[in-house]
């Protein structure tokens, strides 16, 4: 008896192909017969794994998320106090090395600017943002607490850093070279670290 094809693996490959191909070409470039080829499989059998280019999309999302979850807690695996676990997460998302995809910071810039013009993609994309903006919010927390500081102002940083991010993986897909290689991870640790320090001791 033939063995029956591995679904998930045939859509994990087809949403590897978009990434590759939307990193190169941008979503509207990024037809079915691009992906296929990416993917090296025939068009229709793109088709019998997702209804729509959409619904690749979606996936995508989803996929890319879930990547960024992996490497950071790989990355804090051992992380022994707060500041370190900081230190892993901005590395995570931030850090050159083993885990850094440029395709997939640069399928990132273009998955937020279809968030604007997409309400499925907006739901999917404001749910992960959410998401990391609580993340964020915790390890910051946890950060001010071990410093003995207050942590008030933990929701509005932790906004501030996902900007900050965001406006990082902008800038590098658009203008490549024009920033510093690796700027950003250490950057956004020091104006974090500035920003707990000058916050006011906890009372007692």
């Amino acid at each position: 008896m033939a063995r029956k094809p591995n679904t998930e693996q045939r859509r994990a490959q087809i949403v590897g192909a978009l990434l590759a191909t939307m990193a190169e070409h941008g979503y509207e470039k990024a037809t079915i017969q691009l992906i296929a080829k990416k993917a090296e499989l025939a068009p229709g059998l793109l088709h019998y794994h997702f209804k729509t280019k959409a619904e690749i999309l979606l996936a995508l999302v989803k996929a890319l998320a879930e990547q960024a979850r992996q490497r950071f807690a790989t990355l804090a695996e051992h992380a022994p106090s707060p500041q370190h676990k900081l230190e892993a997460y901005l590395q995570a998302r931030l850090g050159l090395g083993e885990g850094a995809s440029t395709d997939a910071v640069a399928a990132w810039v273009v998955i937020g600017a279809e968030a604007v013009r997409q309400p499925e993609v907006r739901a999917v994309y404001q749910e992960v943002v959410q998401a990391e903006a609580a993340l964020i919010g915790s390890l910051l927390a946890d950060c001010f607490t071990a410093k003995g500081r207050r942590c008030h102002q933990a929701p509005a940083l932790a906004a501030a850093l996902l900007a900050l991010m965001e406006g990082a993986f902008q800038l590098t897909s658009a203008a490549p070279g024009a920033l510093p290689a690796g700027f950003a991870a250490e950057t956004a640790l020091a104006l974090v670290n500035r920003y707990i320090d000058a916050e006011p001791a906890t009372p007692g």
